[in-house]
């Protein structure tokens, strides 16, 4: 003889319907995971929505690099090598307790706005590009929690801190494209 099924009041079957659903959520995040982290990388390394890092100071004529352009505040060099401090910073704040970040504004802005020679310039390129790369590799590393408050921090995450990196960089790619432009030393499509 067959027992008759027990029928699930609706509010329990609901309830299963939607922890099954809570279950493949939760699998599927756990896959998505390398797609989020992918993205991350994707937006710090920039030139999807504008030109990235290298399109605007790969090209930059030594001449122009400590020029200040009217209604502009701040040079190539300037722009450079504070994107290089900044970047650095947040770097090291992610990843070492006892990094001291250094006086805010004037420790985040080179002291003169060119740099003493072709050297000095492409080192603080080539520096730039480092720190980008050690960043990327802190996201993509999946034994890091993007979102797990930095324990030597106030409330940050590495998530923050790369979308704050991201922002940053975007931001100032863009005054130093606006600076070349006025320069006129933008290639004009």
């Amino acid at each position: 003889m067959k027992k008759a099924k027990k029928k699930r009041p609706p509010q329990k079957a609901a309830a299963t319907k939607i922890a099954k659903r809570v279950a493949g959520a939760k699998r599927e995040s756990k896959n998505d995971s390398g797609v989020f982290r992918g993205q991350l990388v994707e937006l710090l390394k920039g030139g999807h929505a504008h030109v990235d890092f290298m399109g605007a100071v790969e090209a930059f004529p030594a001449a122009k690099r400590g020029t200040y352009a009217q209604g502009l505040p701040h040079t190539g060099w300037q722009l450079l090598e504070h994107m290089r401090i900044a970047q650095w910073d947040i770097l090291e704040f992610s990843r070492n307790a006892k990094h001291v970040s250094p006086d805010f504004p004037e420790g985040y802005w080179p002291k003169t706005p060119a740099p003493r020679d072709e050297e000095e310039w492409l080192d603080s390129m080539a520096a730039f590009r480092r720190d980008l790369r050690e960043m990327i590799r802190l996201v993509e590393n999946p034994r890091i929690d993007l979102c797990a408050k930095i324990p030597h921090g106030d409330g940050q995450t590495i998530l923050r801190e790369a979308l704050v990196l991201a922002d940053h960089n975007s931001y100032h790619i863009a005054q130093i494209v606006d600076l070349r432009r006025a320069l006129g030393s933008w290639p004009e499509p």
